[in-house]
């Protein structure tokens, strides 16, 4: 007695490959343009300049230390330090924006305010990282702004102050998107029984409201710190050379004049470890903080 194709049996056999099925081309794209072109990187850190046997001497490269400096440590705490501050001005920044388009704004034009906020994205990086050097170069438009009012003018651009400026109008959106969708499903009902029982405007906000967004306070640092720590575009054009960050070094490596691309690839890697291990934190802590909040 044979079994047909069709029976029940026959399709239980095979109801395993259905997940596998779906998960097919995710898993390929993955596959194909993020575990392949890592383990590629990987080997090639293994390569030293010059050489053709396998070493660590690119990462030791990387902790080496010259006239009392960790030279290329100073530039990964620079790239750290850039993220922190813009996710900080982003938080800072984002949150009364999103709270007023979640829960102030009337519902019929929040759509539409939140498409103009959220407009600039639709512009190149690049052409943004230009419009700003036109307004904060010495002769640009802030400085002739000031100077039109009495005022004298200043000079951030090919700064630390310029690269942090152009960081957080880049990221700023992101973080806004992300609380926006957090604020919207707030609870005002807790607000308002906390003012019934005779909480200030602060203790609401604390021990209400900031409990209610945690998991999208978290979502949107993460991404706007992740983002910024490897950002290359605003600290090459609107940075000097003591504003490089470790994405500028990376690129060094690899088109440069030393083309290094060995050291290129054992940087690269410390960076995807620090990104990895700042993600699978958030994940477990930050998960962690809204269960208990909540």
């Amino acid at each position: 007695m044979t079994l047909d194709s069709n029976s029940p049996r026959s399709a239980h056999r095979f109801k395993w490959l259905e997940p596998f099925a779906l998960l097919l081309p995710t898993g390929f794209w993955l596959i194909a343009f993020l575990l392949i072109p890592t383990i590629f990187i990987f080997i090639q850190s293994l390569v030293p300049s010059g050489e053709a046997e396998f070493g660590l001497k690119n990462y030791q490269r990387v902790f080496e230390y010259v006239g009392g400096n960790f030279i290329y440590l100073t530039v990964v705490w620079r790239s750290l330090l850039y993220a922190i501050v813009t996710t900080l001005f982003c938080l800072f920044l984002g949150f009364p924006v999103a709270y007023w388009l979640a829960v102030i704004a009337p519902k019929r034009w929040r759509n539409i305010l939140l498409l103009l906020f959220v407009l600039p994205l639709w512009t190149s990086s690049l052409l943004r990282s230009y419009a700003w050097i036109t307004i904060l170069r010495p002769t640009g438009v802030l400085n002739s702004l000031l100077n039109f009012i009495g005022l004298s003018g200043i000079n951030v651009l090919n700064k630390a102050e310029g690269v942090i400026i152009g960081m957080v109008y880049t990221y700023l959106p992101y973080m806004v998107l992300v609380l926006y969708t957090s604020l919207e499903r707030l609870d005002l009902r807790l607000l308002e029984a906390a003012a019934d029982l005779g909480a200030n405007a602060r203790q609401t906000f604390w021990q209400v409201t900031i409990p209610q967004v945690s998991s999208g306070i978290i979502a949107g640092a993460s991404l706007v710190s992740i983002s910024s720590f490897s950002d290359y575009i605003n600290p090459q054009l609107l940075g000097g050379p003591g504003s490089r960050t470790i994405a500028s070094i990376i690129e060094l490596q690899f088109l440069g004049a030393g083309n290094n691309r060995g050291f290129g690839s054992a940087i690269s890697m410390v960076l995807i470890l620090a990104v990895t291990i700042v993600i699978a934190l958030l994940i477990k802590y930050g998960d962690r903080r809204v269960v208990s909040d909540g």
